[in-house]
């Protein structure tokens, strides 16, 4: 039976298979923690896919009764998150993630470990409801500027992101939950974020498939259930179309020299790489047409307008000829190949799973440093000062999830006090609130800023005493009284943290 033939049986006596093709390669979001009445509309339509934000999501319970209506309209539907445990949380976008994220796992490279922590959170997914999970992130981060991915990567080494990132795939899905390995064909070498703009990456096509690619060629071989290609310009494999909208990069490398079958989904399209040179109805059309099955939108566009405007275009441009409908066909029959596996039960071992893997492998992700010529660090007995010296979140990360080890230090040593700072100012503000407690600075990627590694240098000349807490990818010189990189900030890395400071 040729996909065009499977379409139209997939369809029924509905003459509108088009429209409900159209329909199904899209992935929308929506605001609110209950399906509104247009999202239920589109999916006895043709709507296959829908996509969860943290603004979805309240807590476990609220989330299972959200998927349980989305099935009550489309019992194959696929649920799809932007969970990938870490600083990108959506589970526990309020409070925190109760799993350390890519760049803590890879520091400790215990890949069985990396397997038990993916399996975990996938199994807390499956059991809420959710089927598709955009993660992981496939990145080697090579670039040290880099203003979006850093901890979201295992590391900057090819072949531990290789191991680490076949070891998530394989941990996500035996729990039933569909990986989709990102960003293709690798966001790591880049100095923009393409949430604002349209990255470059002029490495040659070798230094390319040897280096951004390995990864992938992993995350296929340990069977991925799909791809999310990254809105990234790389001329030396197409010199005039990010990745997202090539066809040379996502059918002639990634499904002929991969020998990749799943299923690509789209980063969002409403980030401004796509929306702001191409816009979406335009880039939406590109990116079918170049190869890609399902299209990602709804993080900042999350309404029905959104929602008619793609399908119409994928309509038009089926009826002009510039999409050929064998191709948009193509991609409807992918969407509904990933439903019907993820309708599977998992095989899941009859093993008992790891209590607080997530804790457990915070934990093991910390690295203590002291100065040669001091004496062993001595836990406080007193309640300190916790100054954090705070960035601006890149966008995928967001405002919203509390970061640091200022609540689990209040937690342990009563009294504790903190202040958030930054800016020129910061060190002395932040002296002057500390007053004489001792100080816990918490830094993030100070690498990355300048006014942040200024603002420790003047805060250690004043008080040698401070202990250090670096929560970002920890490429500054360690210094303080006792350095501690935690290699990400999710909730449980500040746990760790603080607990090492208060002796736990």
């Amino acid at each position: 039976m040729t996909t065009l033939a499977r379409r139209q049986a997939a369809s029924g006596p509905d003459k509108n298979g088009l429209t409900r093709d159209a329909l199904t390669v899209l992935q929308p979001g929506f605001t609110g923690t209950t399906a509104p009445d247009w999202l239920l509309r589109r999916l006895d339509e043709g709507l296959a896919s829908v996509g969860l934000f943290g603004r979805n999501i309240t807590s476990p319970a609220q989330l299972a009764a959200l998927t349980a209506q989305l099935r009550a309209e489309r019992d194959d539907v696929l649920v799809a998150i932007d969970e990938e445990g870490g600083d990108v949380t959506r589970l526990e976008v309020h409070t925190g993630s109760s799993f350390p994220g890519n760049h803590a796992l890879g520091a400790i490279d215990d890949v069985r470990l990396t397997r038990q922590v993916a399996h975990e959170l996938g199994h807390r997914l499956r059991a809420c409801g959710v089927n598709l999970n955009w993660a992981p992130s496939a990145d080697v981060n090579s670039n040290p500027a880099n203003p979006v991915i850093g901890v979201r990567s295992f590391g900057a080494d090819p072949e531990l992101v290789a191991r680490h990132t076949a070891a998530y795939v394989t941990g996500l899905q035996t729990a039933g939950v569909a990986a989709c390995t990102k960003h293709f064909p690798g966001h790591g070498d880049t100095s923009v974020d393409s949430h604002h703009a349209l990255p470059r990456i002029d490495a040659s096509r070798s230094v390319v498939l040897d280096r951004e690619l390995s990864p992938f060629r992993a995350a296929i071989a340990a069977g991925t259930r799909a791809v999310m290609s990254a809105h990234i310009l790389i001329p030396a494999l197409d010199p005039d179309r990010p990745a997202t909208l090539s066809h040379p990069v996502l059918t002639d490398l990634l499904r002929g020299e991969l020998g990749y079958t799943g299923l690509i989904v789209t980063d969002g399209m409403e980030m401004q790489a796509i929306a702001g040179t191409y816009g979406i109805e335009r880039g939406s059309v590109l990116a079918i047409a170049a190869g890609a099955d399902a299209i990602c939108v709804g993080g900042g566009l999350a309404d029905d307008e959104t929602v008619r405007r793609l399908r119409d275009a994928l309509i038009k441009a089926v009826r002009t000829g510039e999409l050929p409908e064998e191709r948009l066909a193509d991609a409807a029959e992918r969407v509904r190949t990933l439903a019907r596996w993820t309708a599977t039960p998992p095989q899941e071992s009859s093993a008992p799973r790891p209590a607080d893997i997530g804790l457990l492998a915070a934990r093991r992700a910390v690295e203590t440093t002291c100065p040669a010529d001091s004496a062993p660090f001595e836990p406080l007995r007193e309640p300190p000062y916790v100054a954090a010296f705070t960035p601006v979140a890149n966008f995928a990360v967001g405002n919203e999830t509390p970061w640091g080890v200022a609540a689990e230090l209040v937690r342990l040593l009563p009294g504790t006090r903190t202040g958030t700072f930054t800016g020129e100012a910061a060190a002395l503000a932040a002296l002057t609130e500390a007053g004489p407690s001792r100080i816990v600075a918490v830094v993030r990627d100070e690498h990355r800023h300048p006014w942040m590694s200024a603002a420790l240098d003047t805060l250690l000349t004043a008080r040698p005493d401070t202990i250090v807490v670096e929560m970002g990818v920890p490429q500054s010189p360690r210094r303080g009284a006792v350095h501690l990189a935690t290699h990400g900030a999710a909730r449980v890395c500040g746990r760790a943290a603080a607990e090492i400071i208060a002796g736990e």
